[in-house]
């Protein structure tokens, strides 16, 4: 493979960090979590409710004035705004960790079945990412090791859903937002670093196979 095909490749795990908004990004999708725990337990719902709000348009507004990407900012206003929402329509502080625990099993069951049809989905995100092919397609260490990183999702992803499914159904209220942050991008740094592993992985098997063919190649040219 040539080397603009491993610059960019080197560059995926870094273009998928910054849709999330980066490293601070992460931190400030927890503020909103921080507020509305405490908030539920000494004013109530709906103070927390607005409080929550609150504090995801202050780092909407904040992002704003530092000419940061909005777009993160804008999605978890968003998703803010939907958990709210749903713990003020059921009455009770802790549906507001409803969506969460849901869209965990959603993923954990999308990244699952991708290695199960040998379709790791890191491999394609990466692809996307990247703006590189699925040459990766052709080598099969390099969908295993996709496949590897793919579990890894599958695993932080899943394990937030039955803590935080087993905390929900205890109404441990104030356990589950410790849980949210504390399974939240702690456990996304630690498969990102797997991810990245991987991709880099994926690089040399792919830089590997001209190498590898060229002496296959060479006996049947001299024949000709």
């Amino acid at each position: 493979m040539s080397e603009d095909y491993s610059a960019e490749g080197a560059q995926g795990p870094q273009r998928l960090l910054e849709q999330i908004g980066g490293v601070a990004g992460l931190i400030y999708s927890s503020l909103p979590i921080v507020v509305f725990v405490p908030a539920s337990n000494l004013f109530g719902l709906k103070v927390a409710v607005l409080a929550a709000l609150g504090v995801a348009a202050a780092v909407l507004v904040w992002r704003l004035f530092r000419r940061q990407s909005t777009q993160p900012a804008i999605s978890g206003f968003f998703g803010v705004a939907v958990c709210a929402l749903i713990a003020y329509r059921m009455g009770d502080s802790k549906a507001y960790f409803l969506l969460g625990i849901w869209t965990s099993l959603v993923w954990a069951v999308v990244f699952a079945a991708s290695v199960v049809i040998r379709r790791p989905l890191v491999g394609y995100v990466w692809s996307w990412a990247s703006g590189q092919t699925q040459a990766w397609r052709e080598v099969r260490t390099a969908v295993y090791a996709y496949d590897l990183a793919t579990l890894t999702w599958v695993v932080v992803f899943g394990s937030r859903f039955v803590v935080q499914r087993l905390l929900y159904d205890a109404d441990q209220t104030g356990w589950l937002g410790v849980a949210r942050i504390a399974m939240g991008w702690p456990l996304t740094a630690v498969a990102a670093v797997v991810t990245y592993l991987a991709v880099k992985y994926v690089q040399r098997a792919l830089d590997a196979v001209p190498a590898a063919a060229a002496p296959q190649d060479e006996p049947r040219s001299v024949g000709r």
